[in-house]
């Protein structure tokens, strides 16, 4: 008697051949539609989303899990690559929008909103294990946690968006730009000094903790990558790579299919996001970079293994990214974005509340991570 054994490596496949065939058919028939409509910067916008989703997933690039091991342990290496990723991005961000017409930085008043938003969304960031761009790749990669997370965080951003108003009438000041005080090339330099003295303080820290602080090979690739692709997204849409704003968009869109009216919401008849509404999400940049993320992502997760057929997480784990997503949501409308518009568009623009948005969220992922045993989640 004679026994068979199989191996399932073989019986296994190492792709997903349908999956992976939709994603990259449908990014195609939406950058063909771009082009069709007389719109290449749109089509670029989607191609650049399409390649951050990829390269995000494959990168296993986390903003979350870094700040996360650095509060935690002390290790640096994933908070350093995001500072690298930012100073890529300022090379051109800082100088561009200071001297070519249509083009901006992102810039944000500094006030309690901003500390707020921020410091709720550190917490919501800890609960859902996801930011702004970690939501759309993972959930783009396959996940059905992030699925819920991201859900819920599009529900949080429009409640955000009704009480955003009220926040910044408890006052604040201006922005603060440092190209308007050094010029163009003079708030370059000083961007990139602050950048280098954060890198050190963060060295430091992780040093005295005995802790590592050096970027893993995987990181300093996809910084470097990222970054540039954000300089692309720049190029294309006139500002900063940002996401949530599309989120808040999608969200207020479904309510209005739903029967609820904006017409007194203040947020919604600002000028952005009154166009934003009333126009096609095909329109909005940072919805069509969201677009290109979810479905790179997808392409990415497809090309290497069977999609999306993990297990479920239990309920516990589902609830901290539903609560996760709300804060998130709310947190970044009130904040004037998340990781990517705040953090690093902030700060790659030379705007001092990305600064800000950073340490106050920072301190809000410290409470974020005493709660999350009480989901279930690891500290770590």
């Amino acid at each position: 008697m004679t026994t068979t054994t199989i191996d399932s490596t073989v019986a296994s496949p190492r792709f997903d051949l349908p999956f992976l065939t939709a994603a990259v058919v449908v990014a195609a028939v939406l950058v063909t539609l771009a082009l069709l409509d007389g719109a290449p910067a749109s089509a670029a916008l989607i191609v650049f989303g399409f390649a951050l989703g990829a390269t995000f997933l494959k990168a296993e690039f986390s903003f979350t899990a870094a700040w996360r091991r650095f509060l935690v342990r002390g290790e640096a290496g994933g908070l350093l690559g995001a500072l690298i990723l930012i100073a890529v991005a300022a090379v051109a961000i800082v100088p561009a929008a200071a001297l070519v017409p249509g083009y901006g930085g992102a810039i944000a008043p500094i006030g309690p909103s901003l500390l707020i938003g921020a410091f709720v969304f550190g917490i919501g960031m800890q609960l859902a294990n996801a930011c702004g761009s970690g939501t759309l790749y993972t959930a783009g990669g396959g996940s059905g946690r992030m699925l819920i997370a991201l859900i819920f965080f599009i529900v949080g951003s429009v409640v955000g968006s009704l009480h955003l108003p009220a926040f910044l009438a408890l006052g604040g000041i201006d922005p603060v730009l440092a190209s308007d005080h050094f010029g163009a090339f003079g708030g370059l330099a000083a961007t990139l000094a602050s950048i280098a003295l954060a890198a050190a303080v963060i060295i430091v820290v992780a040093r005295r903790r005995g802790a590592d602080y050096r970027p893993s090979r995987t990181i300093l690739i996809g910084a470097v990558l990222i970054g540039l692709l954000s300089i692309g997204v720049f190029a294309a849409g006139g500002h900063p790579w940002s996401v949530t704003f599309g989120f808040t968009v999608w969200g207020a869109k479904i309510a209005s299919a739903l029967g609820f009216d904006f017409g007194n919401a203040v947020f919604w008849q600002w000028p952005g996001p009154k166009r934003a509404l009333a126009e096609s999400v095909l329109t909005d940049t940072s919805s069509l970079t969201n677009f290109g993320m979810i479905l790179g992502a997808t392409a990415a997760a497809a090309a290497s293994k069977p999609f999306a057929q993990g297990a479920w997480p239990p309920l516990p784990s589902l609830a901290a990214a539903a609560i996760g997503g709300l804060l998130m949501g709310w947190g970044a409308r009130l904040g004037f974005g998340c990781n990517i518009g705040a953090f690093v568009g902030g700060i790659a623009s030379g705007s001092l509340h990305g600064w800000i948005w950073f340490a106050a969220a920072l301190a809000g992922s410290t409470v974020g991570i005493r709660l999350r045993p009480l989901f279930g989640l690891a500290r770590e």
